[in-house]
């Protein structure tokens, strides 16, 4: 899969394809990224060079291509062309690939507060809608892992939660609603890696279970998706020892992984793609030729690759070279091909394309309101605060303002894109509150600022102080400790994942958005308001100290 550094689609890329068989591109928000129109005539331009190219064959059902592509769920109806792939991380929640004009979802852990499958699928149904008007044809989602582990760095929201019976649930629903968009689900990441407690995009981690409980546990969601039938799956870059037999060997560099267990025990019979080759996880630099080789050999159909040419380059020599010393099974090279060649005649079965004006439209939008107005939980209300924050006209009154107080959001992985949103607690509180006094403070406040803010809630009225991910940021519940002792009235919310609330004082009314996005922090300010209730439900288990609200 390739990938570059641009919004138009480079020569160098455009000769690329006339050269060598490619099976697609994968776009990077960062790199690509501007605008729905923008992405569309480069996705264009991108499927008018590889339709161009001397090997852009359609594909040859007769090969058995149109065997495998049958029989799954969300099969696109028509005829048409063998597109090449184009990807993108459009998951939802704090990762939007596709830019600011697509409608902003709140994303998994929020779908699983809800715990609604039809509600996901008709989510999955949107997101793949707009994906596909843009000319993407394939997103890298939905995520599979279990949020069983807090301290996992880069999973967090992008969980449905930690039952592995309501994450394969919603992962199929998911699956089912963004392929009847026409467009190929990617689950991820195989064979399940949310227990670890290492970013693999920094270094390698290790999934410490045993083999019962890993089938007990991570696989049950993706043995849901396969069933569904998910197009493609992402390996993991996390060792699995019960299953590989090595506690220093990634999945995606493990056939015991990617063939044994992938296809001969959980059934799978799509496209394997690894996870991005630029992690940490894998060896960088020459070494990463060797890390390639043993990938392709493991059973990895797809190599994600980043947009450092240097890098492509290295990797594209490597398969060659590989191929030329037949260091590569020719017969599973060609059962490699047949698959990416199925699955790009299932996505060309799918017809047009919807027109671009689907992208942002006020039917999706609605969609994502009820989505966040349905996810936000009230965790506690020991005083009971709530609804009384907005009755009468108290808060704001005279009395002194409603301070808003949240951290400024910022990508917390390499691959987050929570930066580009604007810090919004106080936008959203103002449409109810007349009277409300905005502080942002960073990621890792300092006593500084914490006491700045301190001052300042003393003559507020009420405070309602943002978290994310405070579990792992101590300064932020330090700040929520110095609001909470002043004695004026604060509600704490969680705005990424909801463990935080275990951590905030006991006097304080918690809640839990699972999203920093508009519609979520709209939905939160109409709670405080009392004009609607928080009907949502933890997802994951939180420490007893903040027990759920009985239904």
């Amino acid at each position: 899969m390739l990938a570059f550094e641009g919004e138009v689609l480079p020569a160098r890329i455009a000769e690329r394809l006339a050269a060598a068989p490619a099976a697609g591109m994968t776009l990077f928000r960062y790199l690509n990224v501007r605008s729905p129109g923008q992405v569309l005539e480069l996705t264009s331009a991108f499927q008018r060079a590889g339709a161009a190219a001397p090997n852009a064959a359609p594909a040859d059902l007769s090969t058995g291509a149109g065997s495998a592509a049958g029989g799954h769920a969300g099969r696109p109806s028509g005829a048409g062309s063998a597109p090449m792939l184009v990807a993108a991380d459009q998951e939802g929640g704090q990762f939007l690939a596709l830019g600011e004009g697509p409608t902003a979802f709140a994303g998994n852990m929020a779908l699983g507060a809800v715990d609604d499958d039809g509600l996901t699928e008709r989510v999955g149904f949107a997101i793949g809608t707009e994906a596909r008007a843009m000319g993407v044809n394939v997103v890298y989602a939905p995520v599979l892992d279990l949020a069983t582990n807090p301290a996992n760095p880069a999973l967090g929201i992008r969980s449905f939660g930690d039952s592995p019976e309501a994450v394969g649930r919603h992962g199929a629903a998911m699956v089912r609603g963004l392929q009847a968009a026409g467009l190929a689900a990617t689950v991820k990441h195989a064979p399940g890696i949310g227990h670890i407690s290492t970013d693999t995009h920094h270094g390698l981690a290790v999934v410490e279970a045993a083999r019962d409980t890993l089938e007990a546990r991570e696989f049950v969601p993706f043995r849901a998706a396969f069933a569904a039938g998910a197009r493609l799956a992402m390996s993991g870059h996390g060792a699995v020892p019960a299953v590989s037999g090595r506690d220093d060997l990634p999945a995606t560099l493990s056939r015991a992984v990617m063939t044994d267990l992938l296809r001969r025990d959980l059934g799978f019979e799509g496209v394997t793609i690894s996870d991005a080759l630029d992690m940490r996880a894998l060896a960088q630099g020459q070494a990463q030729v060797l890390d390639v080789i043993a990938a392709v050999r493991a059973g990895v159909d797809l190599l994600l690759a980043s947009a450092d040419p240097v890098a492509l380059a290295r990797i594209e020599a490597t398969l060659v070279r590989a191929v030329a010393l037949e260091l590569l099974d020719s017969a599973e090279v060609a059962t490699t091909e047949r698959r990416v060649a199925a699955l790009r005649a299932w996505l060309g079965s799918a017809g047009p394309a919807p027109d671009i004006s689907v992208v942002g439209s006020t039917e999706h939008r609605a969609l994502a309101a009820e989505l966040a107005a349905r996810s936000i939980t009230l965790v506690r209300d020991p005083g009971g605060l709530l609804p009384s924050l907005g009755r009468d006209g108290d808060a704001g009154s005279d009395r002194g303002p409603v301070l808003a107080v949240m951290p400024r959001p910022a990508d917390l992985t390499p691959a987050d894109t929570s930066s580009s949103v604007a810090p919004g607690l106080a936008v959203a509180l103002r449409r109810h509150f007349g009277n409300v006094e905005e502080i942002v403070v960073d990621q890792a406040p300092d006593p500084d600022s914490i006491a700045a803010v301190r001052a300042r809630a003393g003559e507020a009225s009420a405070v309602v102080v943002g978290t994310i991910d405070a579990h792992r940021q101590p300064a932020q519940l330090d700040l929520v400790d110095a609001i909470a002792a002043t004695g004026t009235p604060t509600v704490a919310v969680a705005m990424r994942g909801p463990w935080d609330v275990a951590a905030y004082p006991p006097s304080v009314t918690a809640l839990a958005t699972y999203s920093i996005l508009p519609a979520s922090l709209a939905a939160l300010a109409a709670v405080l308001a009392g004009e609607a209730d928080a009907p949502g439900r933890l997802p994951a288990s939180v420490p007893a100290r903040a027990v759920p609200v009985p239904a």
